[in-house]
């Protein structure tokens, strides 16, 4: 009996939201026929004359205090909109109106409900929103002790959200465990500390692991986040490359022996990898950057098919250091391919290098009359592929927008990839004479390119929809996130800002001229609220102005006297 009431529940509300969303029209008139024939029981016309009456006693301050009130609470609903609007990026009222009042509506399709069913509410829509984003681990990412918290405990802010550290969690436990770790009680240890939400028992951990065995994981975290120098750090990371160097010749002879050896050879490779790149990241930042590019190159030669970690754009950045830019070169004609992802580090350099050629003698006048070269038209179409790819570095690089620490991922074509590209490679593009400038010329001519609206996209794909989602999830909250294309202001803004306005010079001309602004009011309320509404007309309004003015009749000209 239960399940037959609710089912006959379901199906009247199906109904009536039927009716309501197809029949609108249909109820709109049935409610004016019921008012019309209902007029007399309702007394509707007493009423209106009362209420006509009573409108007519009320003095200017009423109207001075009706309209500055409207005026205050449309501006403070103008203030709530706007800063709802930039902190995430929608209207409040249109969110409220598409969650709440479009389920009441019948606005909501059954994939839908399926979707919030199978996810038992644990997630919102921002995060179904970054889901659909595919978020990359830095290549060029900083030290966490070293660098991330150094910058923490100078200024009390905390450059890291938590939703990035989580996918450093994540990626730990992928690169670092494997499913035999439990016959191993170090790296069984290991195995909860990157679980671990806190970083002092993170770091309790790792110690606790180096005292049962020489554990090559227990080595990186301390360095990654125990070390307060990159001297630590780099120190820390040589020990991690001595215990990880031999487990990893160990699981190479066992690898072919079982699932479970195969798996732990793949894990140990991971961390081998891991360290000898963090080394040369080491040298990097202590200056002896010839040692980190080749420290590199042995890394890409012996493991040329780990491409996760993307070790060619921390060489690149290291060749640019250099100024090696025939070395340069040579890396982008190997990885700059149609079939492989394309990253900010790839398209800017590539542009840097072609507008090195040219933008020593660059000038935009001289261009404008005798037209652009060969090569300066090669330039520009390489910045104008860079920032069709990612178009939020260029005002990083032009010192337009402030930079902070790079996250530890990034969303590419983001504004995330762009401050960790030119967090980088704002020097690199400082040191080659004029380039900034040719930047700084060209790169707006990009967006007359580019279709709009984004249905496609030029020389990419279109851009995508969800990167200020997931780079608000990404950057600390300090940071104004970068947004293209530009969202248009909602409509409600843009409401209650003419409402705002409106209300405001109404409450202004009746203070200035409660008089007139008096008689105007009446005139309106009696042609809204007489029964006689019909007769009325602007000459009628605009005599009874004059007579309550007493303002004297025009006079007659001699010619009309006649």
């Amino acid at each position: 009996m239960a399940e037959a009431g609710t089912g006959f529940l379901e199906q009247l509300k199906s109904c009536i939201v039927w009716s309501w969303t197809y029949l609108w029209t249909v109820w709109f008139f049935i409610v004016l026929f019921l008012v019309y024939i209902l007029r007399v029981p309702l007394k509707i016309n007493d009423n209106l004359s009362t209420v006509s009456m009573f409108l007519n006693t009320l003095t200017p301050k009423f109207y001075v205090a009706l309209t500055g009130t409207s005026s205050l609470i449309s501006g403070l609903i103008l203030i709530f909109e706007w800063w709802y609007f930039r902190k995430y990026g929608t209207s409040f009222i249109e969110q409220v109106s598409v969650s709440h009042l479009r389920p009441l509506l019948g606005g909501v399709d059954n994939n839908s409900s399926n979707n919030s069913n199978s996810s038992n509410g644990d997630s919102d829509s921002n995060r179904q929103s970054v889901s659909e984003c595919k978020v990359w681990r830095n290549p060029l990412n900083l030290f966490r002790g070293a660098e991330y918290n150094r910058y923490t405990w100078v200024t009390g802010r905390e450059p890291l959200t938590y939703y990035d550290m989580n996918l450093s969690a994540q990626d730990h436990q992928t690169f670092f465990t494997c499913d035999s770790d439990h016959l191993r009680p170090a790296d069984a240890i290991m195995q909860k500390a990157w679980r671990e939400r806190n970083p002092q028992a993170r770091i309790s951990a790792a110690h606790e692991a180096l005292e049962i065995n020489e554990c090559a994981t227990a080595y990186i975290l301390l360095a990654e986040e125990e070390a307060t120098t990159i001297a630590e750090a780099e120190k820390l990371f040589k020990q991690a490359l001595k215990a990880g160097d031999g487990c990893y010749r160990r699981s190479q002879q066992l690898q072919h022996h079982g699932s479970q050896y195969e798996a732990q050879h793949r894990r140990d490779t991971n961390v081998l990898v891991y360290i000898k790149r963090r080394l040369a990241m080491c040298a990097r930042r202590l200056g002896r950057t010839r040692e980190a590019v080749k420290m590199m190159r042995d890394l890409m030669k012996e493991f040329p098919l780990l491409s996760m970690f993307n070790i060619h754009e921390n060489l690149l950045e290291a060749l640019l250091e250099l100024q090696a830019y025939a070395d340069v070169q040579a890396v982008l004609a190997k990885y700059d391919d149609i079939s492989l992802p394309k990253s900010a580090t790839i398209c800017y350099t590539a542009a840097l290098l072609k507008a090195r050629a040219v933008s020593d003698k660059f000038s935009p006048e001289a261009a404008s009359r005798r037209g652009l070269s060969t090569a300066e038209m090669n330039a520009v179409e390489a910045i104008h592929r860079a920032v069709e790819f990612n178009p939020h570095v260029p005002k990083y690089l032009l010192e337009m927008k402030s930079l902070i620490l790079p996250p530890e991922h990034i969303l590419k074509r983001g504004d995330s990839e762009a401050i960790a590209y030119a967090f980088f490679h704002l020097a690199h593009w400082k040191r080659v004479e004029g380039a900034l400038n040719l930047l700084h010329c060209t790169w707006e001519g990009t967006f007359r390119m580019i279709p709009y609206p984004l249905e496609k996209g030029h020389l990419f794909y279109p851009y995508p929809i969800c990167t200020e989602t997931a780079d608000r999830e990404l950057l600390p909250s300090f940071h104004e996130v970068s947004v293209y294309p530009k969202k248009e202001l909602p409509f409600f803004i843009l409401f209650t800002a003419g409402l705002c306005s409106f209300t405001a010079m109404l409450a202004l001309l009746t203070h200035q001229f409660p008089e007139l602004m008096g008689v105007f009011a009446k005139a309106m309320i009696d042609i809204f609220c007489s029964a006689e509404f019909r007769d009325w007309n602007c000459k009628s309004i605009f005599m009874r102005v004059e007579d309550e003015l007493e303002i004297p009749p025009a006079p007659q000209s001699q010619h009309f006297q006649n």
